[in-house]
């Protein structure tokens, strides 16, 4: 069967040999690497195509050029912030090299680091190193025509060079991402370029570099050799089936092995129109091998959500955060550098947006040098921000206007024969000496990656600080003031560090690779551990950070995952494994029937609302091993449950004194809250002890990703030593499912999680406020109810509060 012919057929079926979520540096190697391999291959990426020409320039489609489809904007930009830092990444077919800078630097040799100790405890640990990506750098270079800055007489780059020599430090024309000269000719802006052998699957022709600093909005003429003019080009090419607008939502394995996805399509008619999430129809489709490829955010975000799905799965989820040592400085007001010298022109709108690289050298490198090592590389930008700098330049903007509306108005009044205003004009533009003697500058390097990332409330969050990074930004922001005073200028910090906060465009870890489940989420080749074919190939699975660019180091790693996963024998047929891991309940016996009673009066119903609050651990299976465990690692799990009994008169009579729950669960570590589907409560059950009482709850869940999960748990009402009745009404032992788990299912079922949650009084008290009754017989309906709840309570802890004399 040929590919096109493979395609189309799992396609229709909604099954393949590998899905691949995102197509960014990971996503868009692993594709196409697998898809020459013979592999069917599925490319989900939540964001749409870009070909040249799309990308936003005017303030209007600039305001709508950020991604949150729920509110309507399916733009390119994706902006999250944290308590410590924000972070930049994109949305799009292509992925990060969309807006990235296009440097592809190898991480350094002696950058690898084993067992580094950390700050906090614990230790950062590479289990690869350069010999075993060497290989694999160079496919990547090669396919993305990974070239240095050609052309000599670029002012910034020329200050940077001269910089770095009178500093003393090394500085390189880094390789880039970028056309800049058709093949074989010299580099000459705007040229054609030819088109691969294996197409392009946008279409349209693509010119060389037009140096316009714009390689971080989008380049609008095909000039970067980004992931979707490359990698996604050549997999559609070997019949990868190339999704864009699908955004994943969950997965969860399948009985037999293999994987199935779930996921959302954005319709590009609600692009401007809110769309909440909740309402979109699930897709979905089924895999031998699934590869998270949405950056550091992204699987590590979707490894959250679905943690229910993925029993024992290492500790390390989460952990290993870092910003890649991003820092932002500006050099402003720049001279020639001797006394009295005018300024200096950086025109740094011009070329692409990062020509040269200076490296500071590390302690690990053994040449004497101290500390943690980094990189200042020269940040351009478009030239309409030469046109913002200048307009924000008050006072100097306000002169000139003033003299040139003096000299209009003298010449109109006096009659003056000059009719020729260029030079006016010119003065009224001024020099421009602010925006042509500034430079931005982008630091890099080997930050702490002590960060965590987790859920909290469901949303996705990162505890990463600066404190134990303080000397590395402080050494970076050393260097930055060197080069500025070298060029005779200013440096100033960007507004953000004032607060102690960074902006990141290269977030790494959250899944991090290691030797054995307690280091890593992640083996060297990006294999979930414990999950046969789960695999993380982006920067989540970097255990640290990598000092350089580490574009190119992400497409390194997935290219030698993927020559791993080829010499393997093939995995059995998705199709194979039998349907859904669920077991939904059907009725287990209820007493809130709708039916009108025997004498055909509408029954009372009754209910209340329940809220419990208290700890949970993955991976265990006692309540009171969980709640420790939980509470050490701050897991919470709360419910809010209103218990509903349809027919009061019925539910008092039917022993099991069964009601129906409805509400939602909150635990982050399930993937945030989870709405009840069914529930079921019972009040009392008795069983051969006729001194113990058990009220019983069984809450059917889905997590957000779309695996079915059941909340079981028992309040053990007994009478033992002291008095107890308070916190055996109040404290409900829980533990967490796989799969709807129908009444005496449970010990067949894999336990996920267990704990202990609570009443608290003062929710106690508003559980009191909660009582309504509705029907014919309102009042009798509330004293039928008490006199039950309280007999039964009377019926155990009666002989502890009778008088002597009145006890058998």
């Amino acid at each position: 069967m040929t590919q096109e012919r493979r395609r189309r057929a799992h396609a229709a079926d909604d099954e393949a040999d590998v899905v691949v979520v995102g197509s960014g540096f990971g996503g868009s190697v692993a594709a196409y690497r697998l898809a020459a391999g013979g592999h069917s291959v599925v490319v989900l990426e939540r964001g749409k195509p870009y070909p040249p020409g799309s990308f936003a320039r005017t303030p209007a489609a600039m305001a709508r050029n950020f991604w949150d489809p729920s509110e309507g904007l399916h733009g390119l930009f994706d902006i999250w912030s944290f308590r410590g830092l924000e972070g930049v990444v994109s949305s799009g077919l292509g992925g990060g090299s969309l807006i990235y800078a296009n440097v592809l630097l190898r991480k350094d040799e002696k950058w690898f680091v084993r067992e580094s100790p950390l700050p906090g405890g614990g230790y950062e640990n590479w289990p690869i190193g350069r010999a075993d990506l060497d290989p694999h750098y160079a496919e990547v270079e090669r396919m993305l025509g990974a070239t240095p800055y050609p052309y000599r007489d670029t002012p910034k780059t020329t200050a940077m060079r001269e910089a770095a020599d009178r500093l003393g430090l090394r500085v390189s024309r880094p390789p880039l991402a970028v056309s800049f000269a058709a093949d074989g000719e010299d580099p000459v802006p705007g040229t054609p370029l030819p088109e691969p052998a294996y197409g392009n699957l946008h279409g349209l022709p693509r010119e060389t570099c037009r140096l316009t600093g714009e390689c971080d909005l989008g380049c609008n003429f095909g000039a970067k050799n980004t992931l979707d003019h490359t990698y996604l080009s050549a997999a559609r090419h070997h019949g990868a089936d190339i999704r864009t607008r699908c955004e994943v939502r969950g997965f969860a394995p399948r009985p037999g092995g293999g994987y199935e996805v779930r996921y959302v399509v954005h319709d590009p008619a609600r692009e401007g129109h809110r769309t909440p999430t909740g309402r979109l129809p699930l897709h979905r489709i089924r895999c031998r091998r699934l590869v998270l490829a949405a950056g550091a955010f992204g699987s590590t975000y979707l490894l959250l959500r679905n943690r229910s799905a993925l029993p024992g799965i290492g500790s390390a989820l989460g952990g290993r955060f870092s910003g890649n040592g991003d820092l932002l400085g500006l050099v402003l007001n720049a001279t020639g550098g001797s006394a009295g010298s005018g300024p200096r022109n950086l025109a740094s709108s011009t070329g692409p947006v990062i020509t040269s690289a200076i490296r500071v050298g590390d302690a690990l490198d053994g040449d004497g040098s101290t500390g943690r090592g980094y990189y200042v590389e020269d940040a351009g930008y478009p030239a309409f921000v030469d046109w913002l700098a200048e307009a924000a330049q008050v006072p100097g903007d306000l002169r000139r206007t003033a003299r040139f509306v003096l000299r209009r108005l003298r010449s109109r009044l006096g009659g003056g024969p000059r009719s020729n205003i260029s030079a006016a004009l010119a003065l009224l533009l001024g020099p421009a000496v602010f925006s042509g003697s500034s430079l931005p500058l982008l630091g890099m390097g080997r930050d702490v990656p002590d960060g965590r990332m987790s859920l909290r409330r469901g949303y996705l969050d990162v505890d990463w600080t600066t404190l134990t990074s303080r000397a590395y930004f402080e050494r970076v922001r050393r260097t930055m003031a060197d080069v500025a005073g070298a060029l005779g200028g200013e440096f100033h910090d960007n507004p953000l560090w004032w607060s102690r906060r960074v902006i990141t465009v290269h977030p790494l870890g959250g899944a991090p690779m290691g030797r054995h489940p307690a280091e890593g989420v992640c083996d060297a080749y990006g294999e979930v551990f414990g999950h046969p074919g789960l695999y993380v190939l982006d920067g989540a699975a970097l255990p640290g950070p990598v000092g350089a660019n580490p574009s190119l180091t992400i497409a390194a790693c997935a290219d030698r995952a993927c020559t791993r996963i080829l010499e393997q024998p093939r995995a059995p047929s998705a199709a194979a494994s039998s349907p859904g891991p669920a077991t939904t309940a059907t009725g287990t016996g209820t007493a809130t029937a709708t039916a009108a009673a025997s004498d055909g009066e509408r029954p009372t119903s009754l209910s209340f609302t329940e809220e419990m609050k208290g700890y949970v651990a993955l991976d265990v299976t006692d309540p009171e091993e969980g709640r420790a465990l939980g509470r050490t690692r701050g897991q919470r799990l709360m419910f809010r449950l209103t218990i509903t009994a349809d027919d009061v008169d019925r539910f008092v009579a039917d022993p099991r004194h069964q009601a129906a729950a409805a509400g939602h669960v909150e635990c982050d570590v399930l993937g945030g809250r989870l709405p009840v589907e069914a529930g079921w409560f019972n009040l009392f059950t008795r069983d051969d002890d006729p001194s113990r009482r058990r009220m019983l709850y069984r809450l059917h869940l889905r997590d957000p990703g779309g695996t079915p999960l059941t909340l079981v748990g028992h309040k053990e009402v007994h009478d033992g030593p002291g008095f107890d009745v308070w916190s055996d009404t109040s404290t409900l032992y829980v533990r967490m499912l796989a799969g709807h788990v129908p009444e005496g299912g449970d010990a067949q079922a894999p336990v996920l999680a267990a704990g202990v949650i609570v009443i608290l009084p003062a929710d106690f008290a508003r559980q009191l406020t909660s009582f309504r009754a509705a029907g014919p017989h309102p009042t009798r309906a509330l004293a039928s109810f008490g006199r039950l709840f309280l007999g039964e309570l009377w019926d155990v802890y009666g002989s502890r509060l009778a008088p002597a004399r009145e006890r058998p």
